[in-house]
């Protein structure tokens, strides 16, 4: 075989597509079918207005077909500065929008405009694996932040973590893997500690859409020069099941937006023309519904914890949005348990090995529960399943 980048044969394989590969060879009869809650992604098309929308555009509009700005179509532009400005009670101007082909790739281009090979960047553990896989790829160290007992990344920890090659913090909220909504307090607190290290903040809110809580969930956009120090990520993907047509959004200074252009041209030149139509479109006729899905989101997550607290061993640390994370009361690691779920429950989830360092003890003993597309029947028949398992 001809030579392969080592940065790339060292970054483990993607979780989600390994955890599929489990259910190779084993069947699911139809009265006991399988519960998958390995991935949180909708699993139903987008709402038919919306659809309708994204029809009509690639029957009627020409340019739908053709490049587009290297930094998204104005108009989507607009609407997501405007959205954040009111939701946030501050002030984004839409030159500090960029789209991005779904919010990963927002992720890898805020990366790509801070650091190098050998630098450094800070992931509360348990992280999101395509956070990890990407700072792999491109060389970059992973310093890990471990989550206290609440699930919530201390700020005084990582400041005993800033180094001389740390570029930037990372935050998910509402978190994946574990659910958790972090304070508005405490993500000022990692706003101020960047901001007095000279670094970036990363704020990674693909699932805002779906935090139980009223009101902005940080202030960060009403501070002065928040654009030094914030870079703030997010998805249309959940909000508007358009998880296919890869729409995501990233909001930062209009200085690191020319260096996000360069990054954004090289590899996709410029995002799904459809996508943004159809995301344009959800934002200004959907809000109604989407308020509804939330609801639905939110009865789904009660009643997770509900079903857990009912069951014997089995300790829920944090939920929200579309996860659970919860420890396990077995004597083998999470990702030997997830395999024998598959064949001996039904149940294909995805272990806690899978959001943490190799050998972290946190990995071993949790799991990580996606409950979104498990309506409460399911949910019922989820925590029986796991009631009666016996590795």
């Amino acid at each position: 075989m001809r030579p392969i980048n080592p940065a790339l044969a060292a970054t483990f394989a993607p979780p989600v597509m390994e955890a599929r590969r489990w259910l190779q060879g084993v069947s699911f009869p139809p009265e006991r079918p399988l519960i998958n809650v390995s991935q949180a992604a909708p699993v139903d098309p987008p709402p038919e207005g919306l659809r309708r929308a994204i029809a009509d555009a690639a029957l009627n509009r020409p340019d739908a077909h053709l490049y587009g700005p290297v930094l998204g179509n104005m108009d989507l532009r607009e609407a997501v500065a405007a959205e954040f400005s009111s939701a946030y009670r501050g002030q984004v101007q839409p030159a500090q929008v960029a789209i991005t082909q779904g919010c990963n790739q927002a992720f890898c281009a805020a990366i790509e405009t801070l650091a190098g090979a050998g630098d450094q960047v800070i992931l509360p553990t348990p992280w999101y694996f395509n956070h990890k896989m990407w700072l792999d790829m491109q060389g970059i160290g992973t310093v890990p932040l471990a989550c206290g007992e609440d699930m919530l990344p201390d700020p005084d920890r990582a400041r005993s973590l800033i180094g001389p090659r740390t570029r930037a913090i990372v935050l998910v909220t509402p978190n994946n893997p574990s659910g958790a909504e972090y304070p508005a307090e405490l993500v000022g607190r990692f706003f101020d500690l960047a901001q007095e290290a000279g670094i970036a903040l990363i704020l990674d809110e693909t699932y805002r859409d779906f935090d139980s809580r009223s009101g902005p969930p940080h202030d960060l956009l009403t501070r002065p020069d928040w654009d030094q120090t914030l870079i703030q990520l997010y998805s249309f993907s959940k909000a508007y099941r358009l998880t296919g047509h890869r729409v995501g959004a990233i909001l930062a200074s209009v200085a690191r937006m020319e260096e996000v252009e360069k990054f954004l041209d090289t590899v996709a030149i410029s995002t799904s023309q459809l996508g943004q139509i159809g995301a344009l479109w959800g934002m200004q006729n959907l809000r109604q519904w989407l308020a509804g899905e939330r609801d639905e989101i939110l009865s789904r997550k009660q009643a997770t914890i509900a079903a857990f607290a009912g069951l014997p061993g089995w300790r829920m640390k944090s939920a929200g949005a579309y996860f659970t994370w919860i420890e396990h009361p077995f004597d083998l690691p999470s990702n030997d348990l997830a395999r024998l779920m598959v064949g001996q429950a039904g149940v294909l989830a995805l272990p806690g090995t899978m959001f943490t360092p190799a050998g972290d003890p946190m990995g071993a003993k949790h799991m990580r529960i996606a409950f979104a597309n498990v309506d409460l029947p399911g949910i019922a028949q989820l925590a029986e399943r796991l009631a009666n398992f016996q590795p």
